[in-house]
C-alpha cells in the first residue's frame, strides 16, 4: 500500500534524529517498522519567525521504497548511423546529443571553445591578466555558460518537456540525487565541469563526436535548405540536419546567418547590474536573524520584482554564497555573472537587477541597425562598462545607496569581483530607461525586505547578457520557416532561459531533427 503525506517540520525539531520517521509514524499510527518511504519533494518556509521544512513523502506500507528514478537512458552505439549535426555544446547541444543517442542517431558536435580542463586556463587569464580570448570565456567552451555557472534548475518551463529527465539524466552523469527533492535545485559550478565531461565521454563511448576548437565560419544554402557547414575557414562538411545551439552570446553567427539571409528577429530582454550584499545580510533578513544562520540552513536566496513605469524591474540568477565573474566574450567589453559552489558557502549574495526592454518601443535611436538594434543596444552599454571601468576587466561599480541618491561613490565595499572595481557614477552613465527604473526598484525592494537597502552593498556594472536580443523563427516542426534543415534551439534562438529549458529543447530539436531520415 502506497501513501502520499506532507509533513511540516519545524527547524528545532530537524535537529532531531529520524525525524521524518518518527512524524511519518505519528500520522499513520504505525510503528517505524512497517513502512519505508522516499521523500519526492523538500522546501523551505522562511515567511514567519519560526522556519520549517516542508515534505512531500511517499510512503510504503509493509514493503520497500523503490529507487528514486523513473527514467532509464539506453544509449545506442551509434558510429556507423546518420548524422545530426550539432552546433554549440552548451545544454541545448549536449542534451540534443544524448537524445539523438537514444534515437538511434549519430550526434556530430561542432564547438567553437576547449573543453572544460583547458578552458580553466582562459577563465584564469580574464580573471588575473584581463585577457579575453573570444572562443574560450565563461560563456564559450564545453558545457557553454552553464558549466561555470552554479548550475541552477529551477524553471518555470513545466510545458516544454519532462523535467525530472533532465534531472535524472544529470543524476546518471554524477549529479547529486538531491537535485531531484529540492524545490529550488543547485548543482554548484565546483560540480558542473566533471558532469559535463562525464556526458562528453557518454557521447564519445556511444560513437558519436564532439569536435573543439572548431568554428563554424560559413553555411552553404541552396534552394533554401542547408547544405554544408564551413569550419575554420577552410573545411566543408556535408550535412541534412542541423542544430543551430549556439547560446546568446554567439554575435558572429547571427551576423553570418543575416549575411547569409536567413530570416532573425529583434526580440525583448533585459539588462541592468549586479547587486551584492554580504551573505549574512540576506541570511538576516529572509531567516529572521541575527548574526550566522542555523547550520541546517542553507545560504538565504531572495526573488525580488517591481513594475516601475510600465516595465518590469526583477532579480535575476540570484546567487547566494557566490561571487561575480567577468563574462566577456571579446576585448573591449564588461559584462558580469553570478554563480555559486555547491556548499553556497562564500561570504557574498548577488543577484542581477535587470530591467525589462521591449525591443519595438524602447529602442527608437537604434532603429538603423534593423534586427540588430536591440543586440547593438546591448553592445553599447558593455563598452560603457568597459571604458568606465578602466578599459580593463574591472568593472564600474558603485555603493547601492550612493546609486539611488544620485552620487559618486568615495570608495567601495568589498567584492567577490576577482579583476576588481573601479568607482564609477553608474546613476548618470546608465541610460534613464535602465539607470531610472533600477533606482526606482531599489527603494522598492528595501520596502519589501528590510535591510535590503545598504550602503554595505555594492552595485557592479553591467549584466547584459541575460537572454539573447535576437530570435532565429522556426515553424512547429522547429525547423526555420525558410531554411530546411536547420533547427534554431535553446538560448541563442530564444527558446530557452537556463540549464533545463534548454536541455529540455534540445532534446526536442533533436526529436524533431531525426523525422524522416
Amino acid at each position: 500500500m502506497v501513501r502520499n503525506i506532507q509533513l511540516r517540520v519545524s527547524l528545532k525539531e530537524a535537529t532531531q534524529t529520524d525525524i521524518l520517521a518518527q512524524k511519518v509514524a505519528r500520522h499513520l499510527s504505525l510503528p517505524t517498522s512497517d513502512f519505508s518511504y522516499k521523500v519526492l519533494r523538500k522546501s523551505i518556509d522562511a515567511r514567519k519567525p519560526t522556519i520549517y521544512f516542508n515534505y512531500k513523502l511517499e510512503v510504503y506500507i509493509n514493503e520497500p521504497a523503490p529507487k528514486n528514478n523513473q527514467h532509464t537512458f539506453e544509449y545506442q552505439y551509434v558510429s556507423k548511423a546518420k548524422p545530426i549535426h550539432i552546433i554549440g555544446f552548451g545544454p541545448a547541444g549536449m542534451w540534443a546529443a544524448l537524445r539523438c543517442l537514444e534515437l538511434g542517431f549519430k550526434p556530430i558536435v561542432i564547438e567553437r571553445g576547449k573543453d572544460v580542463r583547458e578552458r580553466r586556463r582562459d577563465l584564469k587569464a580574464i580573471n588575473r591578466d584581463h585577457l579575453v580570448d573570444p572562443d574560450s570565456n565563461y560563456c564559450f567552451g564545453e558545457g557553454g555558460a552553464g558549466t561555470y555557472s552554479d548550475g541552477k534548475l529551477y524553471t518555470r518551463s513545466l510545458k516544454r518537456g519532462d523535467v525530472r529527465r533532465i534531472f535524472e539524466s544529470l543524476v546518471h552523469h554524477g549529479a547529486t540525487e538531491q537535485i531531484v527533492v529540492d524545490a529550488h535545485p543547485h548543482i554548484g559550478t565546483n560540480k558542473l565541469p566533471k558532469i559535463v565531461q562525464n556526458i562528453r565521454e557518454t557521447i564519445l563511448e556511444h560513437g558519436g563526436e564532439v569536435h573543439f576548437n572548431t568554428k563554424v565560419t560559413d553555411f552553404i544554402i541552396r534552394d533554401n535548405q542547408l547544405k554544408s557547414i564551413v569550419l575554420n575557414d577552410s573545411e566543408e562538411m556535408k550535412t541534412e540536419r542541423t542544430i543551430l545551439a549556439t547560446g546568446h552570446s554567439a554575435r558572429d553567427i547571427f551576423h553570418l546567418l543575416n549575411e547569409k539571409g536567413v530570416l532573425l528577429k529583434a526580440k525583448s530582454f533585459a539588462m541592468g547590474v549586479r547587486v551584492e550584499h554580504p551573505q549574512h545580510i540576506i541570511d538576516s533578513v529572509q531567516y529572521h536573524c541575527q548574526g550566522n544562520r542555523n547550520e541546517l540552513l542553507p545560504a538565504a536566496a531572495y526573488s525580488l520584482v517591481q513594475q516601475v513605469k510600465d516595465r518590469g524591474v526583477y532579480s535575476f540568477c540570484m546567487c547566494p554564497g557566490g561571487f561575480i565573474v567577468p563574462a566577456a566574450t571579446a576585448p573591449g567589453e564588461v559584462v558580469v555573472n553570478g554563480m555559486s559552489p555547491s556548499k553556497r558557502n562564500n561570504l557574498y549574495a548577488n543577484s542581477g537587477i535587470v530591467v525589462e526592454i521591449n525591443s519595438e518601443k524602447d529602442l527608437n535611436n537604434y532603429s538603423k541597425h534593423g534586427v540588430f538594434k536591440a543586440l547593438q543596444f546591448q553592445k553599447d552599454l558593455e563598452r560603457l562598462a568597459f571604458t568606465s571601468g578602466g578599459r580593463t576587466q574591472t568593472a564600474p561599480g558603485q555603493r547601492l545607496t550612493d546609486f539611488v541618491e544620485g552620487k559618486l561613490s568615495s570608495d567601495l565595499n568589498a567584492t567577490s569581483y576577482q579583476p576588481g572595481l573601479l568607482s564609477a557614477p553608474l546613476h548618470s552613465l546608465l541610460p534613464k530607461l535602465i539607470g531610472g527604473r533600477l533606482r526606482q526598484g531599489f527603494k522598492e525592494f528595501g520596502k519589501k525586505m528590510k535591510g535590503y537597502y545598504t550602503e554595505e552593498a555594492n552595485i557592479v556594472g553591467v549584466e547584459s547578457r541575460t537572454s539573447s536580443p535576437i530570435s532565429i523563427p522556426r515553424n512547429e516542426q522547429l525547423e526555420h520557416p525558410e531554411i530546411k534543415g536547420l533547427f534554431p534551439c535553446g538560448e541563442g534562438g530564444g527558446y530557452a532561459g537556463g540549464i533545463v529549458s534548454a536541455a529540455m529543447d534540445g532534446e526536442r530539436c533533436a526529436e524533431a531533427a531525426i523525422m524522416g531520415l
